[in-house]
């Protein structure tokens, strides 16, 4: 996919066309009667035929606003998708998408189809013969039939009966308040809403806010209190999520469903979509934070061979995927095409990009997360406690790391027998000594946010309980002081980021060497990837670099992590350490004073 990454995307044609290079290689994919895109194996917890409809469905999300937006390349592959659509709702045809029951993944996939019918009616809906138009509406109808999830899912909902309005077809009227009266109580505050209980993760942004957004875009005036209230909520937050990119345009890696990749920026979309803006931020710095984080994700190995997006994060890896992510998955990234709907005339189209510096520090109390950024803005960290989620893979180590980063994201667990193989980035991981498996934190007993600091108690094993505190110090360092109060013997391993492992042999371009030391007192590991390194203060006994087993980590197939050991024996303990990470490769000489008075 050299050409796609060769693509500047700035400008309004260059967005279409990277809309192109990305549907193009999909089109030899469709089935026969192009209802499905047959991409490749892997599987979801629903059946294959389903997870072919929703690979097919998700490229929508790029092909509807283009055709709002009138542009004559989304032509040719909305003739395919159209014979798709008229094949995949007649239940005659062998390509049909069957019928729907409680909880189905189908569901998720009709969303794009409720904005397609509000958006440009009278090619989703008007070009179809009548049967065609009873078997869309039909197929889609389902949806109000049966139950669903109490989270995003209910906008789902909303945008089928939001479609049928906007055609003239009998709207669910009851199912439509409902859904929206759920939405409406999963409101926290300050723009933020949760998806399950204590889940606060990018799910608000291209989720709640997303279809929040689309709704006031085509209800705005039908139900204008409602919809200046989803616009409200959505400048509100605007400047808060402009804290999770980086200069470079690079998010958080944070949270479940991060194979959706550069569905990270379409909040940004969306809201230009809905032609409304903070007064924070400029048309610029939204058109800034939009393409520049596209931008940074087609630099990356995410597609295969055959230009077609792949399961994984910063390449293709299974191993931090969930259970609802089949072959078609990552296409929820369309999302961010939502802008092509508008005109080169549109503000959005005519500023100049313009890059948002947001707080060096910024305390956001409701997703739990104590935000800083480097004096550069080349890397925004991340400290949280409290986010604990339920049901996914890897929630312990999508949720509960110390220290989150888009310099050097994080790393999952393989197996959790070794700290090589449980690579343990940003974590204190314990076991009791001598033998059985490493245990990290996994949910919070009592937690605090503060702007200077993380404080929370949690227990990894029965009978074992810690205090921690995190405290940034600025946007390169920072002090974890732990409290362990313990009945058991016990090993601990304190690892800060993982950073790119050089590999003789390897192609030229990868042929970078990263330099890595340990002693007593420290770990480090330093290249063109960044640096990391971890300084004993208080409780360990010795530093070792430690080379985790390989695909681990989200962003580099083989990584290096710098770790302090430590003996605990029963009773209290105190372990004090300081962090050091930095997008550059220079170890510091010595811990600043201003560091280490935080280590007292």
């Amino acid at each position: 996919m050299n050409e796609i990454r060769n693509n500047p995307i700035r400008t309004r044609s260059e967005m279409i066309h990277a809309a192109v290079q990305l549907i193009d290689p999909l089109v030899k994919c469709l089935s026969p009667g192009k209802a499905r895109l047959l991409i490749g194996e892997g599987s979801a917890h629903y059946s294959e035929d389903v997870a072919g409809m929703e690979g097919f469905s998700r490229v929508l999300w790029a092909l509807v606003p283009m055709l709002a937006g009138k542009c004559p390349e989304a032509e040719p592959y909305w003739a395919l998708w159209k014979e798709g659509i008229i094949h995949g709702t007649d239940p005659r045809h062998e390509e049909y998408w069957g019928d729907i029951g409680p909880f189905d993944q189908r569901m998720v996939e009709m969303a794009v189809m409720g904005m397609a019918l509000c958006l440009i009616p009278n090619r989703f809906y008007h070009e179809l013969t009548p049967e065609q138009q009873d078997n869309l509406v039909a197929w889609l109808n389902q949806i109000n039939l049966h139950d669903m999830p109490k989270n995003n899912w209910r906008f789902f909902r909303v945008l089928v009966n939001t479609g049928f309005m906007h055609i003239g077809r009998p709207v669910n009227e009851e199912r439509l308040e409902e859904d929206l009266s759920l939405a409406e109580s999963h409101y926290v505050a300050d723009g933020w809403y949760f998806d399950k209980a204590t889940q606060r993760d990018y799910y608000t942004l291209w989720a709640f806010h997303y279809y929040g957004l689309v709704y006031a875009r085509v209800m705005g005036d039908r139900v204008p209190e409602r919809a200046a209230r989803f616009i409200e909520r959505a400048k509100l937050i605007a400047p808060r999520f402009a804290c999770w990119f980086d200069g470079e345009g690079r998010a958080l890696p944070y949270g479940r469903s991060l194979t959706y990749r550069f569905a990270q920026s379409s909040f940004w979309s969306a809201m230009a979509l809905a032609g409304e803006k903070p007064d924070e931020m400029s048309w610029g710095e939204i058109k800034h934070a939009l393409l520049s984080n596209i931008r940074s994700w087609m630099k990356l190995p995410i597609f295969d061979r055959d230009g077609v997006l792949t399961v994984g994060y910063g390449y293709p890896n299974l191993c931090i995927s969930e259970g609802y992510n089949a072959p078609g998955s990552p296409y929820w990234a369309m999302k961010v095409f939502a802008v092509l709907a508008l005109g080169e005339d549109h503000p959005f189209w005519a500023s100049k990009e313009t890059e948002h510096r947001a707080p060096d520090r910024f305390l956001d109390e409701q997703v739990r997360l104590l935000i800083t950024r480097d004096a550069d803005n080349r890397m925004v960290t991340a400290y949280t406690a409290g986010n604990h989620a339920y049901e996914h893979m890897h929630e312990d180590e999508k949720y509960e790391k110390f220290a989150y980063s888009t310099q050097f994201t994080f790393s999952v667990v393989k197996e959790a027998g070794t700290l090589q193989k449980g690579a343990y980035d940003s974590m204190l991981a314990v076991k009791e000594s001598g033998r059985g498996l490493w245990h990290a934190r996994s949910g919070c007993e009592s937690f605090a946010l503060s702007e200077d600091r993380v404080v929370c108690r949690w227990s990894p094993l029965e009978n074992v309980l810690i205090d921690t505190q995190i405290i940034p110090v600025d946007g390169n360092w920072h002090v974890r002081r732990h409290v362990v109060r313990s009945d058991r013997r016990l090993q601990a391993a304190e690892g800060a980021f993982a950073v790119k492992r050089d590999w003789p042999g390897a192609r030229p371009c990868d042929r970078i060497r990263t330099i890595i030391a340990a002693d007593d007192q420290y770990a480090s590991a330093r290249g063109a990837y960044g640096t990391s390194a971890i300084y004993a203060i208080k409780g360990y006994v010795r530093g070792e670099t430690i080379q985790p087993e390989c695909n681990t980590n989200l962003m580099h197939t083989r990584t290096v992590l710098p770790m302090l050991h430590a003996a605990i024996d029963p009773g209290v303990h105190e372990l004090v350490c300081a962090v050091y990470c930095a997008s550059g490769d220079e170890l510091p000489e010595s811990i600043p004073q201003s560091v280490l008075d935080w280590t007292e």
